[in-house]
């Protein structure tokens, strides 16, 4: 990624971590959950360490857990929705 947009990425994060109503580590677990649906691998290996330094080993499992249990429904009335239509 260009120096230009990742310095503007790196300051928009830096931001958003410091000024927040939400706490660390539910940010943390958030973007965990957004990261392993998103498929983004660098991010989810940050953010499982960045959740791991503030939640509970349970509470990073659940946090991943949830998230692959919306995206598999998400994916299945997804496909409903196109079986449907086309078959």
């Amino acid at each position: 990624v260009h120096q230009k947009f990742s310095g503007k990425f790196r300051e928009f994060q830096t931001t958003l971590m410091e000024r927040s109503v939400l706490d660390k580590k539910t940010k943390e677990l958030l973007m965990l959950a957004l990261a392993s649906v998103f498929r983004c691998r660098y991010c989810t290996e940050a953010h499982i360490k960045g959740a791991l330094e503030q939640a509970q080993l349970e509470e990073v499992a659940e946090a991943l857990l949830t998230a692959a249990l919306e995206a598999a429904g998400t994916q299945l009335y997804w496909a409903k929705d196109i079986y449907e239509k086309y078959f």
